[in-house]
């Protein structure tokens, strides 16, 4: 059966609700046992699952209790943009303005093409009287606008994101702030399908836009390891290896166990030459695999690989 076929099978097994392997490109399980789509797998892994918890409290304006659990999910991912962006609408909507402007600046510096974190830090500057900075943000809103020249996906997204700061800095300091954003009605289904869809193009060979669709699942299911794995596996094979990397790291904070991910990195790791570390990756496999498991046996072969090429 070719490749195509499979992941066909497998596609339409997951959305039947089916616990089938999710199809894995370059060899063991992308997820810690490969069995399920995020939504499914949530419940059992914490920081997601918190992260589920913040966006049904906050969409309900339960703001503290929004805040105590995007807290949990920033102890594992502190650098998580999306994590930060809704603890900061979890801290406006309790009126601390500047924890919330403490969110939105850290969730800016981990993805700077954030427009709504923009946004909402730029009015965030504007109720707290820091009009300069919130020019800033205006202006950066416009540059996006110049680069996109009304031809990008997100052109209408700025468009609105600009005429509401701007509407804001002619408003007096008390103007209302905003604080419903569009991702916090994105459902787990609809999640998963982007998820499914980033497996389909990982596949196929097609990594970029495998990263825009996984960037949708994590938005909608935070810094689940599944998601976070094969973010890094298609940065890896564009050789964005830093930023492999740092999703493969990310992946294992959120989950230690996940074989995925260690397998995964054990990879990158041969590829960057570093074989001593790929060797602890796959000592760290071996002692979570009782009976053996795929993710060993493939590293195993990547490592035994480079070693006969060297030789």
């Amino acid at each position: 059966m070719g490749r195509t076929e499979r992941l066909t099978l497998l596609t339409a097994a997951l959305l039947a609700g089916s616990t089938a392997l999710v199809a894995n490109p370059g060899g063991g399980s992308g997820g810690s046992s490969g069995s399920s789509t995020p939504s499914m797998s949530a419940p059992d892994y914490d920081p997601a699952a918190e992260y589920r918890k913040g966006v049904e409290a906050l969409q309900a304006q339960r703001y503290e209790e929004a805040g105590k659990a995007f807290g949990k999910v920033l102890k594992v991912a502190p650098a998580d943009a999306n994590t930060n962006y809704l603890a900061g609408l979890a801290a406006a909507g309790l009126g601390d303005l500047k924890a919330s402007r403490k969110y939105y600046e850290r969730a800016l510096r981990a993805d700077k093409e954030m427009i709504p974190v923009r946004r909402e830090l730029g009015l965030t500057y504007a109720k707290l009287g820091e009009k300069e900075k919130a020019d800033a943000q205006l202006a950066a809103l416009k540059a996006m606008q110049d680069k996109c020249a009304g031809a990008c996906a997100k052109a209408a997204e700025i468009g609105t994101a600009i005429q509401t700061l701007t509407a804001a800095l002619g408003a007096p300091p008390q103007a209302r702030l905003e604080s419903r954003p569009s991702l916090l009605f994105a459902s787990a289904a609809a999640g998963d399908r982007a998820y499914l869809d980033a497996v389909a193009l990982i596949n196929e060979g097609r990594y970029q836009a495998a990263i825009e669709a996984l960037d949708f699942a994590r938005a909608t299911f935070g810094p689940h390891p599944d998601v976070l794995t094969y973010l890094g596996f298609a940065n890896r094979k564009l050789g964005r290896h830093g930023a492999a990397e740092a999703y493969y790291r990310a992946a294992l904070a959120a989950a230690p166990g996940h074989r995925g991910a260690t397998e995964y990195y054990g990879e990158l790791m041969v590829e960057r030459g570093d074989l001593e570390g790929a060797e602890l990756m796959l000592a760290k496999l071996e002692a979570g695999c009782d009976f053996g498991c795929a993710e060993a046996d493939e590293l195993r072969r990547w490592i035994q690989a480079a070693r006969s090429r060297a030789s």
